[in-house]
């Protein structure tokens, strides 16, 4: 997942691009490892089934802004449906989830800098990333942000570089690897892991469309804001064909015993033929592409903090600013965070990566349940609507619930709770205060 920059004036297609370059991000490029272990040829259908349970969630979201388009976008929606309380969690739950995504961003763009330099601890990677994006905030984030849509392009052409490249390595162009192998129907691997598998791999398929959230921020920006559910329709089926090729072509190219959560699939699939060049630039593109969405983030849980303190529902420290119009505080706040997550590395190297998407992913997902819930309170007039927002809900809880069942996403989950709870904590004290 990854954030973009806002636009004014912009058309049904021009946010249909931003947002393809929004959502492809590292859980795409890295965090799909994790599901293509678990689930193995059913992870095509996980992907299918994400980006329809996804479609449902953008769509509430579209229509909500159709109607209101407010500059909150979805955490204003929950505190007209709910409550002050539910504009609170709705909000900090976000910004706990782009805590989490940060985390995620840093150590996959650690793990990427590994495939060079594997003998260099994790930790030390994620410090120096961290670093650079931190200052790289002070002198100007929005140059950067700026630059976004060049980074959503690179990372675009890193997936159809990949496709081409396997294309050619599936019809024996390339020498080397395995591209003979037989790929079986996703339907005969429906349930590996003991009927567990495709359970399993559901969350991380949800995370890897992670970012429509951002479109309906940005869908206020529209020039008729009723045109956002069609730029949605076309940005998600682009989205999910390019996914499922991908993967197809990744499954068709190596076995899934050697797929590792702390490499890129695509990295695995190119290694193996006689193309030393290819990998290495697929690598750059990944590590630059990756960090335009840290440094993006890191800006956006600062600013993200900032608006909340000015509406009250963060301390109204974390709302001044010093020289140069930077929020001090609310920097500072971001900078212990990302000390926090290089000692982390630290500690939890070999499998950081999976259990920080997975409290990240099901963060996310709390999120969009919110969503769902003020679409259905202030919008849902029809059976229709009413349905499709049902299918949504079953389908995320049916993508939380699986993390149960695995050792590594159960304790992504427990750490999930542990936000939640402290969310909610807040929430009741500061209504109690109120």
């Amino acid at each position: 997942m990854s954030k973009c920059t806002d636009q004014r004036n912009l058309s049904w297609w021009q946010l249909s691009f931003i947002g393809v370059g929004c959502i492809i991000g590292t859980g795409y490029f890295l965090g799909s490892a994790i599901p293509i272990q678990r689930a193995g040829f059913s992870v095509l259908i996980a992907y299918l089934i994400a980006g329809i349970g996804t479609w449902m969630v953008f769509q509430a979201l579209a229509k909500l802004t159709a109607e209101h388009p407010e500059k909150g976008s979805f955490r204003t929606y929950a505190k007209k449906a709910f409550g002050p309380w539910a504009g609170f969690s709705n909000g900090w739950v976000y910004w706990s989830a782009e805590m989490l995504i940060m985390g995620s961003q840093l150590t996959a763009l650690a793990l990427f800098a590994q495939f060079w330099f594997p003998r260099i601890p994790l930790w030390i990677f994620t410090a120096g990333f961290a670093g650079l994006g931190l200052v790289i905030i002070l002198l100007g984030v929005k140059k950067v942000e700026q630059m976004e849509n060049l980074f959503g392009l690179m990372k675009a052409a890193a997936i159809v570089m990949f496709i081409l490249v396997g294309g050619a390595a599936l019809f024996g162009w390339l020498g080397g690897g395995e591209s003979s192998r037989e790929l079986y129907s996703p339907i005969q691997g429906m349930l590996p892991l003991e009927g567990k598998g495709l359970w399993l791999a559901l969350l991380f398929a949800f995370y890897g469309f992670g970012g429509i959230e951002v479109m309906g921020l940005m869908a206020k920006e529209l020039k008729d804001p009723k045109d956002a559910p069609k730029s949605g329709n076309i940005m998600l089926v682009t989205l999910t064909f390019l996914y499922v090729v991908s993967f197809y072509l990744v499954l068709k190219l190596v076995p899934i015993e050697v797929i590792n959560p702390n490499e890129s699939p695509f990295l695995t699939a190119l290694k193996q033929y006689d193309l030393p060049w290819v990998p290495h630039v697929f690598n750059s593109i990944l590590i630059i592409a990756g960090f335009s969405t840290m440094v993006a983030s890191l800006y956006a849980v600062t600013t993200m903090l900032v608006t909340l303190a000015e509406e009250g529902d963060a301390p109204h420290i974390f709302a001044k600013k010093g020289r140069w119009s930077i929020p001090l505080p609310a920097f500072g706040l971001t900078i212990f965070v990302v000390f926090v997550s290089i000692i982390v590395a630290m500690i939890l190297p070999e499998r950081l990566f999976e259990y920080v998407t997975t409290a990240a992913g099901l963060m996310l997902l709390y999120t969009w349940i919110f969503i769902l819930a003020s679409f259905l309170k202030l919008m849902s007039k029809t059976a229709w609507n009413l349905i499709q927002s049902i299918i949504a809900l079953f389908l995320i809880v049916f993508a939380i619930s699986g993390t149960l069942f695995d050792h590594v996403s159960r304790i992504g989950f427990y750490v999930s709770i542990g936000f939640i709870l402290l969310i909610a904590a807040a929430a009741f004290f500061k209504r109690k205060k109120s």
